[in-house]
């Protein structure tokens, strides 16, 4: 099957007083339709910036995609005005974002937000948009549809806040569906029926998901294959299944092994990654994991290592592996 998202190259930078802050370097991937890709890695590494960038969402200034294509069912997004942009997202390409609190519009009803979203891409009637945003409201399994769709967000618990995004992202049933951190600050069980919602759907409306989070738990439940990122780069890529069962990063091998296991001795302690991520306006000559890896080289120290396929279908930027 043909991909439905393409990335290619996508740079993105921030212009600050301290210097040049490069959120994401030159991230490629793909995803088909009906796909789950999971983007991974801890807090700073460019996965939000990488959603936003296929979102178009950087403030700019400061914010600058300086190269790269998205291509969504081929057309590139980074070449359109404004206007045309705005017709793509809901549409073609979707988003929900870490906190839905702050994402819906306090001052109208969730109803009205979705139909909004609804009459913004097509041409239909008030009526219709509002039977639509019900019809969805109920498509996602929040009870009683139509009395919820008359309710302001304070008025919804934070499952039903995150439901009812996802009723909004996908009321015009968009191409792709990007999820940043989808259950962040939702107790276990409530974060446990979004996934399984958003995966149902994916498999009904055939919808490529680009799930962004740093649980790997998560990934290891929903996705069929990963990116890891460090340091706005890209260090690994393959399916699920097989980085989870033989990584080759080094980073990606510190990431498993701080897992807690269950049936694990009380006495052994958690396995930690020494260090700190560097500042991405000074980043080093080499891999940006140098400092932290025992793996390390000379080489590595000097020079940064290309993505390479180390086996079929899973490739990975290290010069040791």
């Amino acid at each position: 099957m043909a991909p439905v998202l393409e990335v290619s190259g996508l740079t993105t930078v921030f212009h600050t007083r301290t210097g040049v802050v490069r959120a994401v370097q030159d991230v490629s991937f793909s995803v088909e339709a009906g796909e789950t890709l999971a983007i991974v890695g801890e807090s700073g590494c460019g996965k939000t910036m990488t959603a936003l960038s296929l979102m178009r969402l950087i403030p700019m200034p400061p914010g600058e995609i300086t190269a790269g294509t998205v291509k969504v069912a081929g057309t590139d997004l980074l070449t359109l005005d404004e206007a045309s942009m705005r017709k793509m997202r809901g549409s073609q390409i979707a988003m929900i974002f870490q906190e839905p609190m702050t994402a819906l519009n306090p001052l109208f009803t969730v109803g009205r937000q979705i139909a909004e979203m609804v009459s913004l891409h097509e041409n239909v009637s008030r009526r219709v948009a509002n039977d639509r945003a019900v019809e969805m409201l109920q498509h996602v399994r929040i009870p009683a549809p139509e009395r919820r769709a008359r309710e302001y967000p304070h008025q919804m618990s934070g499952g039903m806040r995150q439901r009812a995004m996802i009723a909004m992202a996908l009321a015009c049933k968009p191409k792709v569906l990007i999820a940043d951190e989808p259950t962040t600050a939702l107790d276990v069980t409530i974060q446990a029926q979004v996934l399984d919602l958003i995966d149902d759907l994916r498999k009904e409306l055939g919808t490529a998901v680009v799930l962004i989070t740093h649980d790997l738990g998560v990934v290891a439940e929903t996705a069929d294959r990963m990116i890891v990122m460090y340091a706005g780069r890209k260090v690994e890529e393959g399916t699920t299944k097989d980085l989870f069962a033989d990584p080759c990063h080094p980073y990606l091998q510190g990431l498993l092994a701080s897992v807690p296991r269950l049936g694990a001795s009380g006495s052994q302690r958690l396995r930690e990654i020494p260090g700190v991520v560097p500042s991405l306006s000074d980043l080093p000559k080499g891999c940006a994991f140098a400092d932290r890896c025992s793996s390390a080289i000379g080489k590595c120290l000097e020079a940064i290592p290309p993505l390479e396929q180390k086996r079929p279908g899973h490739s990975a930027a290290c010069w040791v592996t």
